[in-house]
């Protein structure tokens, strides 16, 4: 690890520290003191994976852009690595955020540059069985392998996507030396950063700016580009004369994000974009009554939704040390694409203590005895790759009498089964590479000592929500788009299907999961769109 007293975190780095010399035009929504009102060409709702690429995209072009966003704005100057600021300041209700039952933690971004600002930077393409499965099954067009290669190969290009050439951390490390114990196949991730010094804590901010996030990136160069960043601006609603989309109305957040200060804001523009992710998304269009004769709008949301087994070794594994994500395994993941039980995809996450602390579920002396452990502590998640199957349909985004959003997402036998098979891979690996005790994610399970043991306590398991511990910080689906208009809400360029001048850019259009961490799956799509968007302005 890099020794930090050696370096200067954000201040040498951080591209917004000269904002007013470099002429951008940022507003905090939360110190106006009388309603906003701006025009444009075009106002992107959501400043993530979808709505930064879009941004720069369009900008690029000439086109006038506003940008909103509900979080806050915080960069790297501010970024010091502690996981209390940063789970209230950067994350979706302070890290609160859950389906409607409670049954499941989504960990989401919420501040400029949305999740891509804390994720831990593993990059994939859409897996081709997933874009086969599309095109054959979900009624995708303009969308295959070869037809997706060259924005691909732009954002890879655009946000330094690579291979991860150092040497994993002893957390990820372990993935590999199970899976080659046991004749599993591996690869290394591939990662979206520049000058990366390998420190771990990607999920509370870059402190240096290596990640290649949207706030270092996209958001930036479309500032460059003169358009307008309005934070702390919740969209309330979308506007519209008759079937035409004007723009957007929001309203202004206080500082910490939890009420309003009364101030409205008003954006009318040519061409509306969402792009406030899978559950932000399709809540907009739900409490602005759009169109929805086949009842899609926030239907089949999906999730990866993620459990996780915790071992306990001899040796020093400092899992909150390097980079956070280097080895993965999809050795479990294509086995039937669309056919028989569900599949997953095998990781590691990092273990920072209050973070780590979660996992367990547990309180006082069990806790405290887990914890003092956690230098020597290995995880391993599953991601079910769900929304293939005809058991598996994913949630259903609400709104409630408030206009928030809800994630209706049922955890039903099929995930569940998942689960359990899930543990007893990840368990079996940890034990083959010599763990001392392994404990599956459930409120009733403890530390085992044997693989032996451990079989035999998971059968006698409860398998069922609120006992099972699974989460995501994965969203995907509710505004899926296709050719079919029974059975998506956009076309297969983004355009909504029943207002003009509306288009959504964010993983919200996928109809299904991706089956792999979608970030990069947002950006090519978005680039896709976006560049056709500002092709139809050009004519």
């Amino acid at each position: 690890m890099t020794d930090l007293s050696t370096i200067t975190l954000g201040s040498s780095t951080d591209p917004y520290n000269d904002a007013a010399a470099r002429g951008w035009s940022i507003t905090d929504a939360s110190a106006l003191s009388s309603p906003l009102e701006l025009e444009a060409d075009v106002v992107i709702v959501g400043t993530g994976a979808g709505g930064g690429t879009a941004a720069e995209t369009l900008s690029a072009t000439g086109l006038s852009v506003v940008l909103l966003e509900a979080g806050p704005l915080k960069t790297s100057s501010k970024f010091d690595m502690q996981e209390r600021a940063a789970y209230r300041d950067l994350y979706q209700e302070g890290t609160g955020r859950g389906t409607k039952d409670g049954g499941m933690v989504i960990l989401q971004g919420r501040s400029v540059g949305g999740s891509t600002t804390v994720n831990w930077t593993t990059s994939f393409r859409t897996p081709p069985e997933t874009l086969k499965f599309w095109a054959e099954h979900m009624g995708v067009s303009g969308c295959s392998v070869e037809e997706m290669e060259p924005f691909f190969e732009h954002m890879e290009n655009r946000l330094n996507i690579h291979e991860w050439p150092e040497a994993p951390n002893p957390n990820n490390a372990m993935l590999q030396r199970a899976a080659e114990k046991l004749g599993y196949s591996w690869a290394k991730i591939h990662r979206n950063v520049r000058g990366c010094l390998n420190l771990g804590y990607c999920g509370l901010g870059c402190p240096v700016d290596a990640k290649q996030s949207m706030l270092t990136t996209t958001i930036p160069a479309a500032l460059n580009n003169k358009a307008k960043l309005v934070h702390h601006a919740r969209v309330v609603r979308i506007l519209r004369e008759g079937d035409a989309v004007v723009g957007v109305e929001a309203e202004a957040l206080t500082p910490n994000v939890r009420s309003t200060t009364g101030q409205r804001i008003t954006i009318r523009a040519t061409k509306t974009v969402l792009a406030g992710g899978a559950i932000n998304t399709p809540a907009i269009l739900l409490r602005s009554g759009a169109p929805d004769p086949h009842g899609r709008i926030g239907k089949r949301t999906f999730l990866h939704p993620t459990t996780l087994t915790m071992a306990i070794y001899d040796e020093a594994i400092d899992p909150f040390y390097g980079a956070p994500q280097s080895i993965y395994s999809d050795h479990f993941q294509w086995q039937g694409v669309h056919t028989g039980p569900i599949n997953f995809k095998l990781e590691v996450p990092p273990l920072q203590p209050a973070f780590a602390a979660g996992f367990y579920s547990a309180a006082g002396e069990e806790l405290t005895r887990s914890m003092d452990q956690l230098n020597k502590t290995q995880c391993m998640i599953a991601l079910l790759r769900d929304g293939f199957h005809e058991q598996s349909q994913g949630g259903t985004v609400e709104i409630d009498d408030r206009g928030r959003p809800l994630l209706d997402y049922p955890l039903d036998d099929y995930l569940l089964e998942g689960v359990k098979r899930a543990w007893k891979v990840m368990v079996e690996m940890q034990f083959v590479t010599g763990a001392k005790s392994v404990r599956p994610a459930h409120k009733q399970a403890r530390h085992y000592t044997s693989w032996k043991e451990a079989k035999e306590a998971m059968a006698a398991l409860e398998i069922v929500p609120h006992k099972v511990t699974v989460g995501s910080a994965h969203v995907m689906g509710g505004c899926p788009m296709g050719d079919d208009e029974a059975r998506s809400v956009t076309d297969c360029d983004g355009k909504f299907r029943h207002w003009d001048n509306l288009y959504v850019m964010d993983g919200s259009l996928f109809p299904t999961s991706i089956g792999a961490n979608p970030q990069l799956s947002i950006y090519g799509l978005v680039y896709k769109l976006s560049s056709n968007l500002a092709a139809g302005f050009r004519a």
